[in-house]
């Protein structure tokens, strides 16, 4: 039996709780669901529950460390979970929304050199608890600053696809008890084939984004090393077999890198990637956050929106995504590497 505070189902929580009639594991549900309370919050149960509830599930996530940027919009939390290891979240406030990036490994396996959490290695996976967990940590804070969290998306340290199975545990738990639509839900991955096809056979319809960065193999091989193992070709069949499943659009990450894949036949090669979809994939431009270990920069911003007003030109819908939170370390990984220097 589960006995994690953000792991544990309903039914888990109800067999803990023993005699407890139905309507107190339902207050329990409801408190740390709706209410985004912790235990000791919950005061409309006994406080003898309230002691229980505290001491049979645990919580799985401590925070070593908060970082605050852009007027406190984006909130960067560093947190220590079993074993010694260190996972990142990070809270985006806008105008009309409230974004948390989660992340679904401690470290990562993928070893692309110019992601700060790939350099680091690979620790281990994370439970659905404790990913359930970042978005609740992420929820209290937006809901103190006045807003409902409002999307979800798995961009954080660690390959989503590689941890299928405890990701989809998690985000059945946010649609169902969190209540947020799948269509707020975004999975990201560097295009791990089987765990695509896996989330094609799923009951809710998550937008699938694909960090793509190199629009041919040879360019690929090198920024994306699992791309020997499933190349473009197989990760473009393993898209559209996903989005012929769901109806849902893909999107196609690229990190712009300055002289590395931001060149006008960049631009054409992507396109022609994009269009190979029916319907053509969207592209989402992000300039490249600086990292330590790798010593390419990002492309320069005139150099960006001329890329993005070509992709247009080539029949394919391109956004450029704002950087945030660069001088708090908000790159996956970062925070959690300058803490451990």
């Amino acid at each position: 039996m589960n006995t994690t505070r953000y792991g544990a189902t309903h039914e888990e929580i109800a067999g803990l709780l023993g005699d407890e009639p139905r309507y107190r594991v339902d207050q329990v549900w409801e408190g740390l669901y709706h209410g985004l309370r912790s235990p000791a919050e919950m005061t409309n149960v006994p406080r003898r529950l309230r002691d229980d509830i505290d001491r049979l599930l645990r919580s799985e996530l401590s925070t070593v460390t908060e970082s605050v940027s852009d007027a406190g919009d984006t909130i960067k939390f560093l947190s220590a979970i079993e074993g010694g290891y260190q996972v990142e979240t990070v809270l985006m406030i806008y105008r009309d929304r409230a974004t948390v990036c989660v992340s679904s490994q401690a470290g990562c396996a993928m070893g692309c050199g110019f992601c700060a959490t790939g350099q680091g290695g690979f620790d281990r996976q994370l439970s659905t608890g404790e990913i359930v967990e970042q978005v609740i940590v992420a929820s209290r804070r937006a809901r103190a600053a006045g807003h409902r969290l409002s999307n979800v998306v798995f961009m954080g340290m660690g390959e989503p696809l590689a941890n299928e199975k405890a990701v989809w545990g998690a985000i059945q738990r946010i649609h169902d008890a969190l209540g947020l639509s799948a269509r707020h839900i975004t999975v990201s991955t560097v295009g791990v084939v089987p765990g695509i096809v896996a989330l094609a056979g799923r009951n809710l319809p998550v937008t699938l984004a694909v960090s793509i960065h190199a629009a041919n193999d040879s360019l690929r091989d090198q920024l994306v090393p699992l791309n020997r193992r499933y190349p473009l070709d197989a990760v473009v069949d393993g898209c559209q077999q996903y989005l012929d499943a769901t109806g849902r659009r893909i999107s196609f990450e690229w990190a712009m890198i300055d002289g590395v894949n931001d060149r006008p036949d960049d631009a054409v090669e992507l396109a022609a990637l994009a269009r190979r979809l029916r319907p053509a994939a969207h592209v989402n431009l992000i300039p490249l956050n600086p990292t330590p270990g790798w010593p390419t920069t990002g492309s320069p911003a005139a150099r960006v929106s001329q890329f993005r007003e070509q992709l247009d030109a080539l029949g394919v819908t391109a956004t450029v995504r704002r950087n945030r939170g660069t001088d708090i370390d908000a790159a996956c990984g970062q925070l959690a590497a300058r803490h451990r220097r």
